[in-house]
């Protein structure tokens, strides 16, 4: 994460670590609550599948090269957001199934 003294890319990183905090404390609350209904559980696993997918997208954005002409303001300023939809989406539509399988695996070692 790029931090640049005098810009606005700082309140995207700022806001961005907020946004990460908020969304693991609801996660962790969650799981640790043993009466967690089955439907709680899968939407921290959907959460925690969402995360898990934003991350890797900022990771892969961070591969790419660029050069001055290629910097889009847009991106700059609103990149976080717009992976944080494409890991909300992607989680909606089950294409890595990630949040299914640590569901499953969440029920089947619950002691009841």
């Amino acid at each position: 994460m790029g931090i640049s003294i005098g810009s606005d890319s700082l309140y995207s990183a700022t806001t961005g670590m907020v946004n990460n905090k908020t969304k693991t404390e609801s996660m962790e609350t969650t799981l640790n609550n043993a009466s967690a209904t089955d439907e709680e559980l899968m939407a921290a696993c959907k959460n925690f599948e969402s995360y898990l997918l934003e991350q890797v997208f900022k990771g892969m954005e961070k591969t790419v090269p660029k050069s001055e002409e290629d910097e889009n303001p847009y991106l700059t300023q609103f990149g976080d957001m717009l992976y944080e939809d494409y890991a909300e989406k992607a989680t909606e539509n089950q294409g890595v199934g990630l949040a299914q399988m640590l569901y499953d695996s969440m029920k089947r070692n619950t002691i009841v």
